[in-house]
C-alpha cells in the first residue's frame, strides 16, 4: 500500500511517516509546506497551484494532517489552509483513484461541551467555538459528501491532545484543566489509531474519537474500537488540583467568551 502523508514534517506527521517508512508492507511519501530534509517528503502548498497528478500517482491512501492546527487560527487561515485545501484534496483524490482519505479532525468540534456532562461521540451535535473547529467540521461534512457521491472512503479522526512538551505525559500541567487532561493521546495510541484507520476494511465514512483510554473521560472511543479495530495501550485519569477545580468553576459561571479569554492569557490554568 502506498500512503501519502500531508503535513509529513509536522509534530504528528513525521512520527507517522517514520513508522510507516520502516514497515515492509507500506510505501510512504509525504508533502509539507515547509522544506523537510528527506528525499520522499516534498515541499508544496496544498492551497496553491500544485501538480496533483504527480503527487497522487500510485497513491492508495492519503493521511491528511496538513493545515493550520492552531485553535486560535484566523478565519482567513482556516478557510485557506483547512477548508479550501481539503476540498481540493478530496476532488483530486477522486480524480486520481485514491481509495481512502484519513482526515485529521479535532476535538474542537465539541468545544461548546467543555462545561457540560455530555458524552461525546459521532452522534453528539457539533458545537465549534472558533474558526479552527468550524473548518474541521467543514472538512468532515465535505468528506461525507465525497464518500456518498464518489465512493471515496473517508475516516475522520477527532484527534486528542499529543503534547510537544513534557515527553507527552499526561498530568495537571496540561492546559484547559480536566478537559485538557481527558483528551490526552499517547504517542503510541496515536500511531495505533492511525494505522488502524489506514488498514480498516469496509468503511465508507466515519467520524471517530482518537484518545487514549483515559478513565472518566467523556469522549467515547467504543465506536473507534468497533469500526476500525483501535486498541489503545495507554490511559491516564485526570488529576484535578484545587487550582483547576476553582478555575473550572469560575469559567462555568461566567460566559464562555470570558473563559476563552482566560485560556489565552493563562494557558496553564
Amino acid at each position: 500500500m502506498h500512503v501519502l502523508i500531508t503535513g509529513a514534517g509536522g509534530h504528528l506527521g513525521r512520527k507517522l511517516f517514520d513508522l510507516l517508512e520502516h514497515e515492509t508492507c507500506y510505501q510512504v511519501s509525504g508533502v509539507d509546506i515547509i522544506e523537510v530534509n528527506h528525499p520522499n517528503i516534498y515541499t508544496a502548498d496544498l492551497s496553491g497551484n500544485l501538480d496533483w497528478a504527480t503527487l497522487l500517482n500510485g497513491i492508495d491512501t492519503i493521511v491528511h494532517l496538513a493545515g493550520d492546527r492552531e485553535p486560535g487560527a484566523t478565519w482567513s487561515s482556516a478557510i485557506t489552509h483547512n477548508m479550501d485545501a481539503t476540498l481540493s484534496l478530496y476532488h483530486h483524490a477522486v480524480q486520481h483513484g485514491v481509495k481512502r482519505v484519513v482526515l485529521a479532525s479535532s476535538n474542537w468540534l465539541h468545544g461548546d461541551k467543555r462545561f457540560t456532562n455530555d458524552v461525546l461521540d459521532s452522534n453528539t451535535p457539533p458545537g465549534p467555538i472558533n474558526a479552527y473547529g468550524m473548518s474541521k467540521l467543514f472538512c468532515e461534512r465535505t468528506g461525507a459528501f465525497f464518500s456518498k457521491q464518489y465512493n471515496l472512503s473517508v475516516i475522520c479522526m477527532r484527534i486528542g491532545w499529543t503534547q510537544w512538551t513534557h515527553n507527552n505525559q499526561a498530568g495537571p500541567h496540561m492546559a484547559m484543566g480536566r478537559w485538557g487532561q481527558e483528551m490526552w493521546l499517547s504517542d503510541r495510541d496515536f500511531l495505533n489509531g492511525m494505522l488502524a484507520a489506514i488498514k480498516a476494511k469496509n468503511v465508507s465514512f466515519a467520524t471517530l474519537n482518537l484518545m487514549s483510554d483515559n478513565p472518566g473521560m467523556r469522549w467515547d472511543i467504543s465506536e473507534t474500537k468497533r469500526v476500525i479495530g483501535y486498541i489503545p495501550k495507554d490511559g491516564s485519569a485526570a488529576r484535578v488540583t484545587p487550582k483547576i477545580a476553582v478555575t473550572s468553576w469560575l469559567k462555568n459561571i461566567f460566559s464562555f467568551k470570558i473563559g476563552r479569554t482566560f485560556d489565552a492569557k493563562f494557558p496553564n490554568w
